[in-house]
């Protein structure tokens, strides 16, 4: 201890016996207490260590009444089980408290200290200097004058007096709170502060709530309100959240107030309301919850009378999913998923709440799965979907699925085999005006058997598959038939070899592959241009694509084949760590005869040579990375298809991408999108202090993404913005515009004032949202990663 050092040097009296033994035996404090403090304990045989509960972040109740208490000072005097005095330099210690003062004064029969002149607590972590302390010690129950405070969020203030009404509640009264950081000087003053008669201070809930109180940016008022509730931590708060106001193109100016409700530890909802200038009032709600064998969320939006459209405006989503245990051996899963909303032009008006990643394709759907051991699985799926048109630019709707039911079984290395079966019926329902084919019934039955043959230096897998599929028609083919059948046996065998070496380049020492592939398929013909197609697509042509059986995902075409696939790929190995530092592959089809089953309109595939496909990913230092992509045609010398990527990140809030993507005669366009400090221009970078902490005070950070359309000549979505970091406050501002249709684009300008550990003040939308969205990589300035711990701050 350190009053303890101090007297051993001599620097203080030495009393007879010593003043911090003397102290604890006054206190009252159990002898086992400092008896382990005067002497190593003898060892014991068995003896193994257990964790201390004095280690805990949170003491319990039970616990702290039991523990010693030590105090420490240049003179200390007292009476036995009554009164002790310690006077310069005294200490109290309890647990997680500690106190320090000129003068202590502690009476044991009511556990009460008082101490004065330069007077300092520690509890937990949180810290108050003032002047004169009156505290009930373990019930942590007292005042404090002519206080200063800090607490572990890094919030800190002075007040005249404050109150503790128990170790989780205080009220601070003629209080002020900030997180900027304190400068030295008597004229030091915040970038921002709030002032408050009353500040309520709840450890239970992590929350503050200041009572008439004003805040302040660099010295101007910018909010003043009866009553402001703010976090002392990351834990969820009910309360008012931060207005939004904004600017949109669409809506004109609006605002929003959303509520928060903390309803329990596992379910939580968010009300608002919002006014738009143009449109009129909306209202909304989302609900989560979190169960032991179910969660979800629901959210709903309703706008009456939109001015605009003349019409009510709504949207409903909701997700929910669990298991059941007890009905079936093993478990059984399901899942919904809703989404509906009002009108075909809502996800037009409304681009921000799409519950969908496609904006005109909402799906609606019911699953239940149920699996058995290791081998067999089985499913029931319904899914509708709600298809918004536009008149200009209609798309077909996807096919219903009222119901869907299919059964997998597979065994890996049974008797050197590998075993699959799967059998599905679905019942496809579409609207006749845009599918021009009847509905059906298709059920279908895939069976395949593989035996791979595996060694060290090669691999070759032989394999079998039949295809057995049958329809039931609504209405009639072309043809005149009602039902149609077709079974499709396919033959492949995939084969490899696996050469190594050890390699050198540019100084750097690898462990390079060369892996030579072969891959064959036959599938026979049979005429399938009379059967309707509810599912299937032509697979991408890629390194995933290019040795598989099928030219189509989906169940409706079986590609007949008969093609040899050649590639081969070389790779480079740290051969300390085994990671990738490059891989470099080309692969090519060569076709024997015609490929005859085509989706419907498309030609037959005659070339006997298909377009070389070319690959390349290079991770030669952590912080660059490549990829790319040709599909290239030797006939034409040109490109088909290309995607070429690049990215830059040297560390955290420094991250640079790029990406150009080819599709011959369709679309050709360049992406760009960054995040980079600014003061890296003028020699400042900074000190990294890991992520959500940002680089330091005072930077400034560019940020944004550039979509170009080649073939148009105009960036199809931009997002451009600056962010300042002050330490404890951050500003950004964000231009965004976003392409809808071929002719529209909404634009937006997003404002926001982040208050560090207090609150966020935006204008327009949340920028965060659509920076975190819009560019890869990008990485909050501030971030609660870690929960900050009472010994990170500990006397």
């Amino acid at each position: 201890m350190r009053g303890l050092k101090k007297k051993l040097r001599g620097e203080v009296p030495f009393p007879r016996t010593p003043a911090w033994l003397a102290a604890a035996l006054l206190a009252g404090a159990p002898a086992a207490a400092w008896a382990q403090d005067t002497a190593a304990p003898a060892a014991e045989p068995g003896l193994q260590l257990r964790t201390s509960p004095l280690l805990r972040e949170d003491i319990p109740a039970a616990v702290r009444g039991t523990l010693p208490m030590f105090v420490t000072g240049d003179q200390v005097s007292g009476q036995t089980d009554l009164q002790t005095v310690i006077d310069g330099n005294a200490e109290l210690r309890r647990g997680d408290t500690v106190i320090r003062a000129d003068r202590l004064e502690y009476y044991q029969p009511d556990d009460m200290a008082h101490a004065r002149g330069n007077v300092h607590i520690n509890r937990a972590g949180n810290v108050y200097d003032g002047d004169r302390l009156q505290l009930r010690v373990e019930a942590f129950e007292g005042f404090f004058t002519d206080v200063r405070y800090r607490f572990l969020n890094e919030g800190h203030g002075e007040a005249t007096r404050v109150d503790f009404l128990d170790s989780q509640h205080s009220v601070v009264t003629n209080g002020t709170y900030t997180t900027c950081l304190r400068q030295e000087g008597p004229s030091w003053l915040p970038d921002w502060i709030m002032r408050a008669a009353t500040l309520r201070i709840d450890r239970e809930e992590d929350v503050g709530t200041a009572e008439n109180a004003v805040l302040s940016f660099k010295g101007i008022p910018v909010l003043a309100a009866p009553s402001i509730s703010f976090p002392l931590s990351d834990k969820r708060k009910s309360g008012l959240l931060p207005p939004t106001l904004g600017i949109d193109s669409q809506s004109g100016i609006e605002y929003t107030q959303p509520y928060y409700w903390n309803i329990a530890p596992n379910r939580d909802a968010t009300l608002y309301g919002a006014v738009m200038s143009k449109r009129g009032v909306q209202g909304g709600a989302e609900f989560r919850y979190l169960e032991p064998t179910f969660q979800g969320e629901v959210r709903a939006d309703l706008l009456p009378g939109d001015r605009l459209r003349e019409r009510d405006r709504w949207d409903f989503a909701a997700k929910h999913s669990g298991y059941l245990t007890g009905v079936l051996p093993g478990i059984v899963g399901y899942g919904l998923t809703i989404n509906r909303v009002s009108d075909d032009n809502y996800w037009r008006d409304f681009p921000r709440t799409s519950p969908s990643v496609t904006q005109r394709l909402l799906p609606n759907d019911f699953s239940a799965s149920w699996g058995y051991g290791d081998y067999f699985f089985t499913s029931l799926r319904m899914q509708k979907w709600q298809t918004l048109q536009d008149v200009t630019s209609p798309i077909a709707p996807p096919y219903d699925r009222m119901p869907q039911w299919h059964a997998a079984y597979s065994r890996m290395g049974w008797g050197g085999l590998d075993v699959n079966v799967e059998g599905d019926y679905t019942d496809f329902q579409g609207d006749r005006a845009f599918t021009q084919q009847p509905n059906a019934r298709r059920s279908y039955t895939l069976a395949q058997v593989s035996r791979p043959f595996i060694a060290p230096g090669w691999f070759v897998t032989p394999k079998m598959q039949l295809h057995a599929t049958d329809y039931q028609f609504d209405g009639m083919l072309a043809n005149g038939q009602r039902t149609a059948t077709r079974t499709v046996p396919t033959l492949s065998v995939d084969s490899g070899l696996v050469f190594e070496r050890d390699a050198s380049y540019f100084g750097r020492s690898f462990v390079q592959t060369l892996e030579p592939r072969a891959f064959y398929v036959y599938t026979p013909y049979r005429d399938q241009s009379m059967l309707p197609n509810y599912d299937s697509a032509a697979n991408d042509f890629n390194f995933a694509s290019v040795y598989t059986e099928n030219a189509f995902g989906g169940n409706d075409r079986i590609s007949d084949n008969n093609l040899l696939t050649l590639g081969v790929t070389t790779r480079l190995f740290d051969p300390d760590t085994g990671a990738q530092a490059a891989s470099f592959g080309i692969a090519q089809r060569l076709r024997f005869k015609d490929q005859r089953v085509t989706l419907p309109s498309d030609p037959p595939v005659s070339e006997r040579l298909s377009d070389v496909l070319l690959g390349a990913s290079l991770s030669w230092a952590p912080q660059w990375n490549f990829d790319s992509t040709v599909q290239y045609n030797p006939k034409t010398s040109r490109s088909i298809r290309s995607t070429i990527g690049a990215r830059y990140s040297p560390g955290n809030y420094r991250v640079i991408s790029a990406a150009y993507r080819l599709q011959r005669d369709s679309s050709e366009q360049i992406d760009v999108g960054w995040q980079w400090p600014l003061n890296d221009l003028w020699g400042d970078r900074g000190k990294d202090r890991g992520p959500g902490r940002g680089l330091g005070g005072d930077r400034w950070y560019s940020v944004g993404r550039l979509n170009y359309s080649m073939q148009d000549k105009k960036l199809v979505d931009t997002v451009v913005g600056i962010e300042y970091d002050a330490c404890c406050w951050i500003g950004r501002v964000v231009f965004e515009r976003l392409q809808n249709t071929v002719s529209s684009s909404n634009t937006r300008i997003l404002f926001q004032l982040e208050f560090s550990g207090f609150t966020r003040v935006s204008l327009g939308s949340n920028p965060l949202s659509s920076l975190k969205q819009n560019i890869p990589g990008y990485q909050y300035l501030r971030e609660q990663v870690t929960t900050p711990s009472r010994f990170s701050n500990y006397d």
